[in-house]
């Protein structure tokens, strides 16, 4: 069943193109793609290795710029935007999953979830409220103190998913983030994601290779050669 709302987006990509240039060859990694992502959303970007599913997450994270087009994130025009514009929204309004955690080595699961709190000026009182309540949102709670390298791989995603939510962004951009763990590890993660997104409405958009992460989503947005090959929504 094809997506369709009447609610203001999120995310809205309006014919949107990323060309890179690779020799003399001009390559689309993202061809035309016009998208929205509403509130609530748990969808997944998938198809195979070059369809431009890396590519849209980037662009919509304001990591890249396309070379034409307009995205509005939260209802800002990211096309209009400074370098250092643009990384304020990232600040405020967009939390990142990356596959490989990105957690700072030296900082504790309670300082890396701090951390982007403290670029936001929150005061330490509310800083504190905010992290505790989410590491144990996050299933952390007792583990404040450790550093990523006295954590499991599984612990240490979750730090990255309490990183990721803790500033109330408008939308969770998760890049592969169950291709580091086990099995076992990646169905808990997926399981505390839905609720995250069922009990407190945090809106969710994956990209992934993995199977299960596509099994759990409610909205499924495959691409090819950089376009949009089918968009639906489960039952």
């Amino acid at each position: 069943m094809k997506v369709e709302s009447d609610m203001k987006p999120i995310v809205s990509m309006q014919q949107v193109v990323k060309t890179y240039r690779q020799g003399k060859v001009d390559v689309h990694a993202v061809n035309n793609v016009s998208l929205a992502i509403r509130h609530g959303d748990f969808a997944v970007l998938c198809g195979p290795s070059g369809s431009g599913k890396t590519s849209v997450l980037n662009l919509i994270g304001g990591l890249d710029v396309p070379t034409s087009g307009r995205i509005l994130v939260d209802d800002v025009d990211l096309s209009t935007l400074a370098a250092s514009e643009l990384a304020e929204v990232r600040k405020n309004r967009i939390g990142f999953v990356f596959q490989a955690y990105n957690l700072i080595p030296v900082m504790t699961a309670y300082e890396n979830a701090e951390f982007v709190l403290n670029l936001q000026g929150v005061s330490e009182a509310e800083c504190r409220e905010r992290v505790m309540d989410t590491l144990k949102a996050v299933g952390l709670e007792g583990l404040e103190q450790r550093r990523p390298d006295e954590m499991s791989g599984g612990q240490q995603q979750r730090v990255a998913i309490a990183r990721a939510i803790v500033t109330s962004p408008a939308i969770v951009l998760a890049d592969e983030p169950t291709a580091n763990v086990d099995s076992h590890t990646a169905e808990s993660l997926l399981d505390l994601m839905q609720q995250l997104n069922r009990e407190q409405g945090i809106t969710f958009l994956f990209s992934t290779h993995d199977q299960h992460v596509m099994d759990r989503a409610r909205r499924t947005i495959r691409l090819h050669d950089g376009k949009i090959e089918s968009d639906e929504i489960s039952d």
